[in-house]
C-alpha cells in the first residue's frame, strides 16, 4: 500500500512538472520567438534538457552513479529547480499584467479599424490621425485625404489597363503582401495581422524577460548567500536547573551541512573556521552532515578534524545519513575526532548532554530510544538533548529534557517553503517553549538540493546557557 501511494504521488508530481514546463515553454519560447528560428530551437532544447538534468541530479546519488557524474549534473540540475520555482511564481503574478496589456493593445487596434457610418472615424492606433470609414491603415503610415492612401502608395495605371483595374497578378499580391515592417497579410479589421503579432510578441518578451530577470536574480542572490558561508546567531537560553557555575556555557549548534556533489570541502572549511572563531565550550552537530558515502565525501569532511572546543564535539544522525549508510558515517566522524551520541548520554560537569538517533533509523531498527538516552538520569540536573528533527519534542518533554537542539527544517530554505515546513514541524526556526522544555531549531549551515536560500539564511547558532541563580 505504501509503495502504491508513493508511486501515485510521484506520478502526480511528474505530471505537474510536465504541465509547468509546457506552460513556461509556451509563454517564454513560443510566444517570444519566430517559428523555425534558431532562438526557438535553442529554447525548446533547453526546455527539454533542463528538467532532465534536474531528474538526474535527484536520482544519480540514490542510483549509485559515479561521483563525478553526480557532480556534473548536480549544479545545472539543482539550480534549474530553484529557477523553475521562482520563474513559475513570477510568471503567475505577471499573467494578469500580460492579459491587461494585450487587451489594451487590442482595444487600440480595434479603435483604428473601419466600422460605422460615414464621417470621421476613430483615431489610428499608431498615429492618432482620424481614419475615414473604408480606409485601410498600414503600420506606421498615416492615411491620406478622404481616407485614401497617399499618392505615392497608390498603384499606378499603365497602358495595358487604362481603366486602372488591377491585374490578376496584382490582386493576388495585394491579398498576401503586408506593408513593410509587418509579419503578415492584411486582416479583416483593416489592420495588418503582422502588427498584432508584433505587438503580442513585444508584450510576451517584455513580461517574460522581466520574470526571468527576477527569477535569476533571486536565485543568484540566494546562491551567493550559501556559498559565502553561514552567519553566526547568538541566543541566550535560561535553564532553571543550571547551576551558577555553568552560567554563560556556549554551545555551537551546527545542523544540515549537507556535504555532497555541490557543497564540498571548501564549504566544510568555511563552517569549521566560523565555528572555531566563536570559541565555544562545546560543539553540537545535529544531523544531515552529508549526502553521500564515505568513499565519495570523506575528503570533503576532512576539515572537521580542526573543530576545537573545551568540552569536545558531538554528533547525532539526521535522516540523510541513513540514505547513504549511517553506520559508516558514525564510524568516520569518530575518526575525525567527533563523539557520536547513539541514544546515549554524556555527563558534563554541570549538566547532562544526551543524543538520540534520527527517526529515519526506525526503518533499520536503530531509531530514537529516549529511555536508553534519558531513562535513568538524575532529574535534578539540567539536560540538553541533541535530536535532528523537531518533531520528537513531545518525547523530550515526557523525559524531562530542559533544552532540545534540532535542525532539519532549513527554515524552509526557499520561500515560500517555510509555510510547508510549518505543516510538518512544531517549530521551523528559532526558540520556543513546550511545557517545561525549550526547543531551539537552527536553519542549518548548508542547503539540500539547490545550493540556494531565499528568506531563510544559513546560520551557526551559539546557544549561551544562562542560570537563574546568576
Amino acid at each position: 500500500m505504501t509503495i502504491l501511494v508513493f508511486a501515485l504521488v510521484a506520478l502526480a508530481v511528474f505530471a505537474l512538472l510536465v504541465l509547468v514546463h509546457r506552460w513556461l515553454w509556451i509563454r517564454l519560447v513560443r510566444d517570444t520567438t519566430a517559428p523555425g528560428g534558431v532562438t526557438r530551437r535553442i529554447g525548446t532544447a533547453l526546455a527539454i534538457a533542463l528538467p532532465l538534468l534536474s531528474v538526474a541530479a535527484l536520482t544519480t546519488g540514490r542510483a549509485g552513479a559515479p561521483f563525478w557524474l553526480q557532480q556534473t549534473v548536480a549544479w545545472p540540475g539543482y539550480l534549474w529547480l530553484a529557477v523553475l520555482l521562482y520563474l513559475t511564481l513570477t510568471m503567475l503574478l505577471a499573467e494578469p499584467i500580460r492579459a491587461l496589456l494585450l487587451r489594451r493593445l487590442a482595444h487600440r487596434a480595434t479603435s483604428g479599424a473601419v466600422d460605422g457610418p460615414a464621417g470621421p472615424g476613430p483615431a489610428d492606433a499608431d498615429t492618432g490621425a482620424a481614419v475615414e470609414p473604408g480606409a485601410v491603415v498600414a503600420a506606421g503610415r498615416a492615411p491620406g485625404p478622404q481616407g485614401r492612401a497617399p499618392l505615392a502608395e497608390r498603384p499606378s495605371r499603365d497602358a495595358a489597363d487604362p481603366q486602372g483595374h488591377a491585374s490578376p497578378q496584382e490582386s493576388a499580391a495585394a491579398a498576401t503582401d503586408a506593408p513593410a515592417g509587418t509579419d503578415g497579410p492584411v486582416a479583416a479589421d483593416g489592420l495588418t495581422a503582422g502588427v498584432g503579432l508584433t505587438r503580442r510578441r513585444f508584450v510576451a518578451r517584455a513580461v517574460g524577460g522581466a520574470a526571468a530577470a527576477v527569477a535569476v536574480g533571486t536565485v543568484g542572490a540566494g546562491t551567493y548567500g550559501v556559498l559565502r558561508g553561514p552567519s553566526v546567531r547568538r541566543v541566550q537560553v535560561p535553564l532553571a536547573k543550571l547551576p551558577r557555575a555553568a552560567h554563560g556555557f556556549r554551545i555551537a549548534v551546527v545542523s544540515d551541512v549537507h556535504l555532497g556533489p555541490v557543497l564540498g570541502r571548501a564549504h566544510a572549511q568555511r563552517i569549521v573556521d566560523t565555528v572555531n572563531r566563536t570559541q565555544p565550550d562545546l560543539i553540537a552537530i545535529v544531523g544531515d552532515l552529508v549526502d553521500g558515502s564515505v568513499p565519495d565525501l570523506g575528503p570533503s569532511a576532512e576539515p572537521l578534524r580542526e573543530l576545537t572546543a573545551r568540552h569536545g564535539s558531538f554528533f547525532v544522525t539526521g535522516n540523510h545519513e541513513y540514505f547513504s549508510g549511517a553506520q559508516q558515517w558514525i564510524d568516520h566522524v569518530r575518526e575525525l575526532g567527533l563523539t557520536p551520541l547513539e541514544n546515549a548520554r554524556r555527563a558534563l560537569p554541570h549538566f547532562d548532554l544526551a543524543g538520540v538517533n534520527d527517526i529515519q533509523g526506525e526503518l533499520e531498527g536503530t531509531g530514537p530510544d529516549f529511555q536508553a538516552a534519558l531513562g535513568d538520569r538524575d532529574r535534578t540536573r539540567a539536560a540538553v538533548l541533541l535530536a535532528h528533527q523537531p518533531v520528537v519534542i513531545h518525547d523530550a518533554v515526557r523525559h524531562g529534557v530542559d533544552l532540545q537542539l534540532s535542525g532539519h527544517t532549513h527554515g524552509g530554505q526557499l520561500w515560500p517553503g517555510n509555510y510547508l515546513a510549518e505543516l510538518a514541524n512544531p517549530t521551523v526556526a528559532g526558540l520556543e517553549r513546550y511545557g517545561d522544555t525549550q526547543l531551539y531549531v537552527s536553519r542549518g549551515a548548508g542547503a539540500w538540493g539547490p545550493p540556494v536560500r531565499v528568506g531563510a539564511p544559513s546560520d551557526i547558532t551559539v546557544v549561551e546557557l544562562a542560570s537563574y541563580q546568576a
